[in-house]
């Protein structure tokens, strides 16, 4: 080979080489990538270097708090929430998607989370946020939106004066123990190759807390406000979403959002609505086997209940699964019938074991209306660092919460393709490696 062919040769490789990135979406730009907010592609830190359980056990540590918000969740709670400055600290376990808002298109890491309804950014000058903000001045499709318009009586925490027209802003609690003050604005948003022009969302100016998402969230609930109502015909109120592993190093998990390209034949179960809490996708539960057995369990206490919130929810915000206290116990008390003791806890899990008795551990399977999920090892089971010692990756609902409900939350929903048919009132689950 020539002087000239190598030359050529080595600069094809070069410009190959940097055309790809392992981060990016689809070549067919057809789906949003998603990734836990730890890995490698995200532009987050873990709090600080440890072993894959005490990152996860740190993560699902927020998860009493995220089951009290999510209980406390009512339509049109328009109690005020006091703000204060604070320092933001990322310490919240989630999934984040690579998003563009305004013109041109400001890149943001926002979280996806199916129990809430408005999405939010901090904007520059905000109090409390992180490093990277949403610039308004710079976007030329940028809009703010004043107390007359229908979108802000559809947002929680609304202050607005009784009389006369004024800046639509609303103050709200998340996750438990952090809240934010925003003001309500629309400007486009684009999702992979798809716009959204005048998408209505929080820009933030103040947080207090170390629970919101440092560069926002987008909400994919049932609501009004939610980028599935948003859209309208867009996405035909179906969407559905595979999470990647925690350990995932690339963008590998995707967001597929409307009908096209949905897997055609998946088994489903119908989704519920609560009146009192819109925004939440319940389903109904019918009992959990462990191996063979299925534990007994009073149907009352899996019952599905508008008035007191019960029944069982998907989340994709929650880490653990968290079941009521009696079915939690029930399901130990079979479990450890065929697993060697002794038994300890390690943070949030109850029953851990000497990993040589995983080989007998028998399978958790959820019983829903309609279809069963058994849930594989990898979702069903948690290693220390030093791989001596194997979890059992659920835990009983936190003493101070709303206790009659259940969270299917995204450690169990890991390498599953979960689709959210909202228009015909029905979810499906099926398995798909997205690691």
């Amino acid at each position: 080979m020539d002087f000239t062919a190598t030359l050529f040769f080595f600069a094809l490789l070069v410009s190959n080489t940097k055309a790809f990135d392992p981060c990016a979406s689809p070549p067919d730009n057809s789906d949003l990538s998603v990734i836990p907010i730890y890995g490698k592609c995200s532009p987050f830190n873990p709090p600080k270097p440890d072993s894959w359980v005490n990152t996860v056990i740190n993560m699902a540590s927020k998860d009493p708090a995220r089951v009290k918000y999510l209980s406390s969740l009512v339509a049109q709670k328009t109690t005020a929430v006091p703000i204060a400055s604070g320092q933001q600290v990322l310490n919240i376990g989630n999934y984040v998607a690579r998003v563009r808002l305004g013109t041109p298109g400001q890149l943001m890491f926002m979280v996806l989370d199916t129990s809430n309804d408005v999405a939010w950014v901090p904007c520059s000058g905000c109090t409390g946020c992180s490093a990277t903000t949403f610039s308004p001045n710079t976007s030329s499709s940028y809009g703010s939106l004043d107390c007359s318009l229908p979108q802000c009586a559809q947002v929680r925490g609304l202050s607005c004066p009784a009389t006369g027209t004024a800046t639509c802003s609303f103050n709200q609690s998340y996750g438990g123990d952090s809240s934010f003050s925003a003001n309500l604005v629309q400007d486009s948003l684009m999702l992979a190759n798809d716009i959204i022009p005048n998408f209505a969302f929080g820009c933030i100016n103040t947080i207090s807390g170390g629970s919101v998402p440092p560069q926002g969230l987008l909400g994919l609930g049932r609501g009004p406000m939610s980028l599935i109502s948003q859209s309208g015909s867009l996405y035909s109120s179906v969407f559905s979403y595979c999470l990647p592993s925690f350990k995932s190093y690339y963008f590998s998990g995707s967001l597929k959002l409307g009908p096209v390209g949905q897997p055609k034949n998946i088994r489903t179960t119908p989704l519920l609505k609560n009146p009192r809490r819109p925004s939440l996708y319940y389903v109904n539960l019918t009992g959990v086997s462990v191996g063979q057995v299925r534990v007994p369990i009073t149907p009352e206490l899996l019952a599905f209940n508008p008035n007191t919130g019960a029944g069982t929810i998907i989340d994709s915000g929650t880490v653990v699964t968290r079941f009521v206290p009696p079915l939690y116990e029930a399901i130990r008390d079979e479990f450890v019938k065929h697993v060697k003791g002794p038994f300890s806890g390690i943070g949030v899990f109850e029953t851990c074991f000497d990993a040589t008795g995983e080989a007998e551990a028998p399978l958790i399977t959820l019983h829903f209306e309609g279809l069963s999920m058994t849930l594989p090892m990898e979702n069903s089971f948690l290693h220390t660092s030093a791989g001596s010692r194997a979890c059992l990756a659920i835990a009983p609902v936190p003493n101070n919460v709303n206790a009659a409900m259940n969270v299917i939350a995204n450690l169990q929903q890991q390498n599953h393709r979960i689709l959210f048919d909202v228009a015909n009132s029905r979810l499906g689950i099926a398995r798909e490696a997205c690691n």
